[in-house]
């Protein structure tokens, strides 16, 4: 059949294609690019394309926009089809990211497949570590490391009132409290150099890093938090960057330049990670989050009344969330979303995605129950009801 038609329209795989090309594909893509004097119209983008053996159209007609990576050499003369979808599906982010990215565990698979955070956070402030772990848990992970100063590992450990007042949420933290794994770093009240050591053991031990909660900004925190960073870095595992640890690598960018990481600031954050004062046009705050995540080689999650996350290369909004959300503690419940997401291996730029969703969706289905009287234990006990309803 090839050999008696003078145009090949290419429409086998698409872009759910996943490692090299197999049989029968394999060959047929071959003899295709092996025929002389023959149009070749691929859909969306060559068959095989980003892998070893791809078919090498003469056209191709791609939908809504070029895919990254196209060009004329492997895709030939490009056109764009646009079938209709809207401006704000482009723009914005929603359940798609969740749907799509989000790894669902294998029946076969055995404790720590699923993923293993460790959050280093805690001092000044007892809750923010705590409700970052809290919320890794309900995001579907299977283990959560807390390496805290004693004082706080305390409070964690033995829920509380400083943690938490109210007799409801009490209990509800009460149930997940025990399933933490605290480790008492060896200062009573700040994180200290000397932790590095005990942090460097846990390393191994953890698929990725949340750092920055509730840690405060004392001397030796800082030259604590920069030596937990730098390993992670060298281990090439991933990070969530927040809260007090930002300002930190805001003095030493190339800690982190090109690597594995997310960082969460919000405006006064963003000002001391790049010394640059955001102003309220929201085209101008995306160009600069972008042109800082492309210099620093990593994810920017900027969180405001319209939420920014760019990589450097591609960047999406987000307004899904409520104006109750202001109330303390939701930032953590965010970083420990996105925590537990890259310890299931999810890419930085996706877990930001979906974790910025989960915590907005979460963040509205609690405020249907709560009004304008919900807080942050509120988010964390709705996102098992996000990923119920979109996975």
């Amino acid at each position: 059949m090839l050999d008696e038609h003078d145009l090949i329209i290419d429409s086998m795989l698409g872009i759910g294609l996943s490692g090299d090309l197999r049989e029968p594909y394999k060959t047929i893509v071959k003899k295709i690019n092996s025929l002389k004097n023959k149009t070749i119209v691929s859909v969306d983008i060559a068959t095989g394309f980003g892998t070893k053996t791809a078919i090498e159209p003469d056209y191709t007609i791609t939908f809504h926009d070029q895919k990254y990576g196209m060009n004329k050499k492997n895709s030939g003369e490009i056109m764009v089809a646009d079938i209709g979808i809207p401006k704000k599906a482009v723009e914005y982010v929603g359940p798609g990211e969740l749907k799509v990215y989000y790894p669902r565990p294998k029946k076969e698979s055995h404790k720590g497949d699923n993923g293993r955070l460790l959050v280093v956070g805690g001092g000044p402030y007892y809750g923010a570590p705590a409700l970052s772990s809290f919320a890794a848990q309900r995001t579907g992970i299977d283990l959560v490391y807390v390496a805290t100063p004693k004082k706080v590992a305390k409070a964690i450990t033995s829920y509380s009132p400083l943690l938490i007042k109210s007799v409801r949420l009490a209990k509800e933290v009460a149930k997940l409290s025990p399933t933490l794994i605290v480790k008492e770093l060896r200062d009573k009240d700040i994180l200290v150099l000397a932790d590095v050591e005990v942090i460097k053991n846990l390393i191994k031990k953890t698929d990725a890093l949340l750092i920055g909660p509730g840690l405060g900004d004392a001397p030796d925190s800082q030259k604590a938090v920069k030596e937990i960073i730098e390993l992670f870095v060298k281990s090439q595992k991933p990070i969530v960057i927040d809260a007090d640890a930002i300002k930190i690598v805001g003095k030493n960018h190339n800690i982190i330049k090109n690597s594995k990481t997310v960082l969460t600031p919000h405006s006064g954050e963003f000002n001391e990670l790049t010394g640059v004062k955001l102003s309220n046009n929201l085209d101008e705050r995306k160009k600069r989050v972008k042109e800082w995540a492309k210099k620093l080689g990593v994810t920017i999650v900027l969180k405001g009344p319209i939420d920014i996350i760019s990589n450097g290369i591609e960047t999406k909004l987000n307004d899904i969330h409520n104006e109750a959300m202001t109330v303390g503690g939701t930032g953590d419940v965010l970083a420990g979303i996105i925590g537990a997401l890259l310890s299931k291996g999810i890419e930085p730029f996706n877990a930001a995605r979906i974790g910025i969703f989960v915590n907005g969706e979460a963040g509205n289905f609690a405020f249907k129950k709560r009004s304008y009287g919900l807080v942050a234990t509120d988010v964390i006990d709705e996102i098992p009801n996000v990923l119920k309803k979109y996975l």
